[in-house]
């Protein structure tokens, strides 16, 4: 099929838009510019555009409508080419379809922020540096459960533990494994039980989340080594990893499935959510709630409290309870100050 010819019009404003600055207020599609409605899903999510792939495996960065209030990787839209590429743009997006799930963190200036969607599986990824963090572990479980999305706890730099130190990691791991998740020891740097990391994401979509410095650009730099994703060694000084990953991406992987790599982010702050759904997050309270002797019970040295009796049965994990009450102890205080440090978003 040969190539449609531009119209004297479609010439003048391709031309007129080659001289100007880009600037979105400034470049605009026309309607008679751009080609029939397409299929596709984002790969990489930039600042102002988003990398559309089509159903055939090829890659366009595109604009976005107006009336789009947010984009993000995995995401399934409606875009359509331009008849020609301008100011490296091909195309623009102009609808999102429904998404099936989404995985939102609380932003200081955007409120709740979208970061990725239609996930079949995230991943925890932690290390034994800067250190191992229950507590952090628990608060990306809030977010799995409270997104309804099953979780995959990885502890990465194994290898960096001797036979001792390994006994009582899995002894910790054993808490959440007791409890229905399931957990996974390796190293990126040796590839100890990278292929049991294979079958995992052979699964269907799954992405990445862990504070900076546990080694998530070197697990993908293991399964997807043409990328060659930056690395960051954890600082001397504050001993929190440093950021390496600036966009989020989605990579197809050779064994099958996909892959989200988001921004690293050092704290999962949990002031979005409603004390209850925290509460929700710990799946093993679930069949226990709501049988305390009030109903307003708040699970600590209240009288009755069926959740402690719990704990002291060994129904409970002591350290789990010890850190729900936590959460909801930082939650209050961030709801209360309304003040984050940079790190905490």
């Amino acid at each position: 099929m040969s190539k449609r010819r531009l119209t004297q019009n479609q010439q003048r404003r391709i031309q007129s838009n080659h001289h100007k600055r880009i600037s979105k207020k400034e470049f605009e599609w026309q309607d008679d510019m751009l080609g029939e409605v397409e299929q596709g899903i984002i790969v990489t999510r930039h600042a102002k555009h988003a990398d559309v792939e089509t159903t055939s495996g090829e890659i366009y960065r595109c604009n976005l409508r107006r009336t789009l209030k947010n984009v993000v990787v995995g995401d399934q839209v409606s875009w359509r080419k331009g008849s020609e590429q301008l100011q490296g743009i091909s195309g623009v997006i102009e609808a999102v379809y429904p998404r099936k799930n989404e995985l939102t963190r609380p932003d200081y200036y955007d409120g709740i922020k979208v970061m990725a969607s239609n996930i079949d599986q995230i991943i925890i990824v932690s290390a034994v540096l800067p250190q191992l963090s229950l507590n952090i572990i628990d608060r990306y479980l809030v977010i799995c459960e409270t997104a309804n999305i099953p979780a995959l706890i990885v502890l990465n730099k194994i290898d960096l533990l001797s036979a001792e130190e390994r006994e009582e990691v899995q002894k910790e791991l054993a808490i959440y494994e007791k409890i229905g998740y399931e957990t996974l020891c390796l190293s990126a740097d040796t590839g100890e039980n990278m292929e049991e990391l294979h079958r995992y994401l052979a699964k269907g979509t799954s992405i990445f989340v862990g504070q900076s410095g546990v080694g998530k650009s070197s697990l993908i730099n293991q399964l997807l080594p043409e990328v060659n994703a930056l690395t960051g060694a954890v600082s001397d000084t504050s001993g929190l990893g440093q950021h390496t990953t600036t966009a989020s991406r989605l990579y197809h992987l050779k064994q099958g499935g996909n892959l989200i790599d988001s921004p690293g982010i050092r704290e999962f702050g949990l002031w979005h959510l409603e004390a209850d759904q925290i509460t929700n997050g710990y799946r093993e309270f679930n069949g226990i709630l709501g049988t305390c002797k009030f109903r307003d019970c708040k699970h600590k040295e209240d009288p009755g409290c069926a959740l402690r009796e719990a704990v002291e049965q060994g129904k409970i994990d002591a350290v789990r309870f010890e850190n729900y009450h936590r959460l909801i102890e930082s939650r209050e205080e961030s709801k209360s100050q309304r003040h984050f440090r940079k790190e905490d978003i």
